[in-house]
């Protein structure tokens, strides 16, 4: 894969993550939150697992985004290359 593609894929999502768990954790406490019925994390953990979390899952989808967009030369109504 691209150096360009990797740009195009991580940091948006980077962005996206950051604004997602700021959001998140700006209404949910994170001491409330156990794993598995038992298991507590300390607000650090739950932030930063949080934060990996949603960059993840906004990685997945521009990498479904990139691996989806059209590819090759994009020609006019008429079968001329467009220029962009």
């Amino acid at each position: 894969m691209q150096y360009r593609s990797l740009m195009w894929i991580l940091w948006p999502s980077f962005l996206i993550g950051a604004a997602t768990s700021a959001t998140v954790f700006a209404l949910v406490d994170p001491l409330d939150i156990t794993f598995l019925g038992y298991l507590k994390a300390s607000r650090q953990q739950v932030y930063a697992g949080g934060f990996f979390l949603f960059w993840l899952m906004a990685a997945l989808s521009s990498a479904l985004t990139l691996h989806m967009a059209p590819r090759g030369r994009i020609v006019d109504d008429f079968g001329d290359p467009i220029e962009g």
